[in-house]
């Protein structure tokens, strides 16, 4: 395996941390002195003396409001350096049912799959992380990534996969997880778990959403939960898309009684559930699911999500009657709305919005 600092590691790390931005600002000055940018980077990684910039914070609503945290260029092409190492480690262990930031997966994948299994199951328990990515404890967060063995409720069962300790990586994971220390403090509403005292609130939590770091390491950190649900609950139907997740059954009492479990098992790791959400249903009644409500014979895109598209679409056509954007731009924008609810029964929706 490469080391983390060799060159032609780092130059992939760019290349993929630049692909589709050489056109912003950061991305054309750190290409300008490439060479010289990669070889300082090599030297501080290789001498351990690599220090993260700052965050730059903004929020999104999509539809519910979220702090988006991107780092500078610089840190991101380490991101790429760092997981070019670790990822192939870690996919060997993931479940064929995880399907966020993963080759091969994806949205439309992981509705499939959804939809799959509300044709062989009567009912669904659908359920929701509160506040995830703030959640995320970092002393678990590194006992995941470093497979320490200290905890029984963290280690994945009879996973064997030689331990990251013995990789140079450990200290930059390390440091990544500090820089964002803090980041969503504001966002996260205090939860408390047995055995907690004062000193819990001043746990480190949270990743940035936004880093790349961030976006594979939620998928280890409900990856022990992941072979909890398929090995200890014995169950055939799950899904899993960051923190949303279904479980199918066609026994009503069992899937109630693996609600009690699910949220005594995610209390290890410091999360909790929407529990009023979380509850069993009949998949005829429809299984919201990542923007759709999937039924075992069609699937629908959820209201709010159309109109989040035609007011932004609208706004875009006065944009492109003030000369703001360009009829192509315009076409793009609603072509890839197009691409993504066509995977949904929405043909007489899209006739109505793009008229």
């Amino acid at each position: 395996m490469n080391q983390l600092h060799d060159w032609d590691n780092l130059l992939l790390a760019y290349r993929k941390a630049a692909k589709g931005k050489r056109g912003h600002a950061d991305v054309a000055e750190f290409e300008y002195r490439l060479e010289e940018n990669l070889l300082q980077l090599q030297s501080e990684l290789q001498s351990q003396t690599y220090q993260p910039g700052k965050y730059h914070s903004f929020y999104i609503h999509d539809p519910k409001k979220r702090l988006i945290s991107a780092a500078p260029f610089r840190d991101r092409v380490v991101h790429h350096a760092l997981c070019n190492l670790i990822e192939p480690i870690f996919e060997k262990s993931f479940i064929s049912d995880s399907y966020a930031n993963r080759v091969g997966k994806g949205t439309h994948k992981a509705i499939d799959r959804a939809q799959g299994f509300a044709r062989r199951f009567k009912y669904v328990l659908t359920c929701d992380v509160k506040q995830f990515f703030p959640s995320i404890d970092h002393e678990i967060m590194l006992a995941i990534l470093t497979r320490t063995r200290t905890s029984p409720d963290v280690r994945m069962a009879s996973i064997k996969f030689k331990s990251l300790e013995t990789f140079e990586s450990v200290w930059l994971i390390q440091k990544i997880l500090q820089s964002g220390a803090g980041v969503l403090q504001e966002e996260y509403d205090m939860a408390w778990f047995e055995g907690d005292n004062l000193f819990s609130i001043l746990r480190p939590r949270g990743l940035p959403i936004g880093n790349l770091t961030s976006q594979f390491w939620a998928n280890c950190y409900l990856n022990p939960f992941d072979h909890f649900v398929k090995r200890e609950l014995r169950c055939k139907g799950y899904v899993r898309y960051v923190d949303d997740f279904l479980l199918f059954s066609n026994d009503k009492a069992q899937l109630n009684e693996w609600r009690g479990q699910i949220i005594e098992r995610l209390g290890k790791y410091r999360l909790t559930l929407h529990e009023s959400k979380c509850q069993p249903r009949p998949v005829t009644e429809g299984i919201p699911f990542l923007g759709f409500v999937v039924y075992p014979a069609y699937r629908l895109l959820k209201q709010q999500k159309g109109i989040a598209f035609q007011r932004k679409y609208k706004l875009a056509k006065q944009a492109r009657r003030r000369g703001e954007l360009t009829f192509a731009q315009l076409t793009a924008s609603a072509q890839g709305w197009v691409n993504h609810v066509r995977y949904a029964n929405t043909w007489n929706l899209r006739l109505t919005l793009l008229n």
